[in-house]
């Protein structure tokens, strides 16, 4: 029976020394004693769960495929990925669609693949068909997504697909800024803050109070995604909703992107140094439950590289490969830890796909998935060596605390010195 071990594995909410048997993909035991391979003092985390992830396959794979979004995954120690509905031809919001969207990623996946349903006016009556299917849940937007293809649903509509949610017992996902309090652009549209003033906190703060109200309405299991300001903190404290982030906010300040700097541009967007750290206290109190990539690339010239312009930039930025150290260079310097770490990127992820009873623990049962995780190394980010389809992040040039050693897929190491072993990914059903 296969076995590693380290000093420093994280388990049953802590970080101790424990030898990990696994056998046909699965974890046997988590215990004691000499193994196959000794990490010595690295860390093993269980293998990351991002449920943010747009991959963009069919349709619009010159964004991004499932081949290139998948390498990137492993080599940042995710394991999993829950594919976004939208920005793909057609978007996943019926089974035909969910079918396409499985038959382009079937055959390319180097990790593990679940996916989101969505939902737009008209497509309300495909929700049971896709949940018999296995979705994880559904994602709404209360704004324009910047996407012909994915409309808003207006506050009504939005409330039936609650009701229709919450009976089937899978998670409403909403991506949550209120298009009553957008504002008109004024100035340079080379400044960032030009773009920023266009979309004020208190448009999350308003639709984030929107979506309290359906879901003490209708019962439903409703989840703010990309949370970016302390206004959206707030609102999602008071309304009791689960939330999200991302490193992005975690990381940049307003106030130091440069004019021009598109890589940067996404929406809601990133905000200013008070916001990200009201942020980060939100994970401390739990306010906030995750920290997801919304890896969202587009090629350079959607992305308006060559003019600046900040108001024609498409709004996404590319960061699967680099969640796990991005993350983690905020949270040691704030006090946080490896436990920390293991619930915003694996197991709060997984469970909220429905696949936490398979994903995101070390426990017997669970999918043999790990990351093994040097906390005291360095990622140095350059831009051209990243797996993702195309050369651009705004993390280029940084130099971001630890780094990924190696990646193990049920049982077999996909990333790192010495992956000879080969196990591609499967596509993943909620509750599977």
């Amino acid at each position: 029976m296969p076995t590693l071990r380290s000093r420093r594995v994280v388990v049953d909410g802590e970080v101790r020394p424990a030898t990990i048997r696994h056998e046909g993909g699965s974890i046997v035991e988590v215990g004691d004693g000499p193994a196959d391979v000794d990490f010595g003092d690295l860390v093993v985390l269980p293998g990351l769960v991002d449920g943010h992830v747009h991959v963009n396959e069919p349709g619009r794979a010159e964004w991004e495929g499932f081949a290139t979004a998948t390498r990137a995954a492993v080599a940042g120690g995710t394991t999993t990925i829950v594919d976004m509905p939208l920005n793909s031809i057609p978007p996943t919001v019926d089974v035909a669609a969910l079918h396409q969207k499985r038959d382009a990623a079937r055959p390319a996946v180097a990790c593990d693949v679940a996916f989101w349903g969505g939902v737009v006016p008209g497509s309300e009556q495909h929700v049971d068909g896709l949940v018999a299917e296995g979705v994880c849940g559904f994602k709404a937007f209360m704004v324009d997504s910047g996407v012909e293809e994915f409309s808003p649903l207006p506050a009504a509509a939005l409330g039936r697909v609650a009701s229709v949610l919450a009976a089937a017992g899978v998670p409403l996902l909403v991506h949550a800024e209120d298009p009553d309090h957008l504002l008109a652009p004024a100035g340079d549209p080379r400044r960032y803050a030009t773009y920023l003033a266009t979309r004020p906190p208190e448009a999350e703060a308003s639709a984030i109070r929107q979506v309290a109200g359906i879901a003490s309405r209708t019962g439903v299991t409703a989840h703010v995604l990309h949370v970016s300001s302390a206004a959206a903190v707030e609102a999602l404290a008071e309304s009791g909703l689960s939330g999200e982030t991302c490193p992005h906010y975690l990381t940049f300040d307003a106030a130091e992107i440069p004019d021009g700097a598109t890589a940067f541009k996404c929406a809601p967007p990133i905000r200013g140094a008070g916001d990200r750290e009201r942020l980060w206290e939100a994970l401390r109190e739990g306010v906030l439950t995750m920290v997801v990539s919304d890896h969202s690339p587009a090629p350079p010239e959607v992305k308006e590289s060559s003019t600046g312009d900040f108001l024609a930039a498409w709004g996404g930025i590319a960061s699967l490969e680099l969640r796990l150290a991005a993350t983690w260079d905020g949270a040691r310097r704030r006090g946080f830890g490896l436990v920390d770490l293991a619930r915003w990127l694996a197991s709060a992820p997984a469970d909220l796909a429905g696949l936490g009873h398979r994903k995101g623990r070390i426990a017997p049962g669970q999918d043999a998935d790990f990351v093994v995780f040097d906390p005291d190394g360095v990622t140095e980010v350059d831009q051209s060596r990243l797996r993702q389809r195309h050369p651009l992040t705004p993390y280029h040039g940084m130099s971001l605390a630890g780094c990924v050693v190696a990646t193990y897929l049920r049982g077999v190491q996909v990333h790192g010195d010495g992956a000879g072993g080969h196990r591609p990914g499967v596509l993943l059903r909620r509750g599977d």
